[in-house]
């Protein structure tokens, strides 16, 4: 992690959209109420694999400058391109994506960093890079992930070491009555569709 202090800096939930959620009706401005209200405590995942780079660039136009006005963290995910057309200085990269030093190098050394890690082996990298979070999943099994088993929160608890100050948000199957055990097992936050 770059900046030690940065986790305290880093919301605690963390709301990630997918290809299905970018397609509905209205979804812009739910976004925006969201930001609005969560300001600080939010951070918006624009994740969309499968949605077109000039339906996400439409979008981060649309959730830039209101995030940055509410103090909400947006995050572009996988989409570098993306972020820097619109100014913003936060992406989530994935298996596919470039690493963390070709990620500031383009978009800036203040740029904050997040990877998305599935085993300790990508933590322990993801942390020698220099990643500011680290999305750890799957924790429970979801149905964005069939057939994934879920690690559950003792998963979480193992990587702590591994990742050392690097704050680790939960991901995959979080429900709210589940945020309790993964907090108590050492994640920072945690993140949900």
């Amino acid at each position: 992690m770059t900046d030690p202090g940065a986790a305290s800096l880093l919301p605690r939930l963390h709301v990630v959209t997918d290809d299905d959620v970018l397609g509905r009706a209205g979804w812009p401005d739910r976004a925006l109420a969201a930001v609005r209200e969560g300001g600080g405590a939010l951070a918006l995942h624009l994740r969309g694999p499968r949605t077109s780079g000039r339906r996400l660039h439409e979008l981060a136009g649309v959730l830039a400058e209101p995030a940055a006005r509410a103090g909400a963290l947006l995050v572009v995910n996988d989409r570098i391109d993306v972020a820097l057309a619109h100014g913003i200085g936060a992406v989530q990269l994935g298996r596919r994506s470039l690493g963390v030093a070709e990620a500031r190098a383009l978009l800036g050394a203040t740029a904050r960093v997040g990877v998305s890690c599935h085993t300790t082996g990508e933590v322990e990298s993801a942390c020698a890079e220099g990643a500011d979070w680290i999305f750890a999943g799957t924790i429970f099994s979801t149905p964005s992930h069939p057939g994934v088993e879920g690690r559950g929160t003792e998963w979480i608890a193992s990587l702590r070491a591994a990742a050392g100050s690097t704050p680790i948000v939960a991901i995959g199957g979080v429900r709210q009555e589940r945020v309790a055990s993964l907090r108590g097992a050492g994640a920072h936050g945690i993140a949900a569709i």
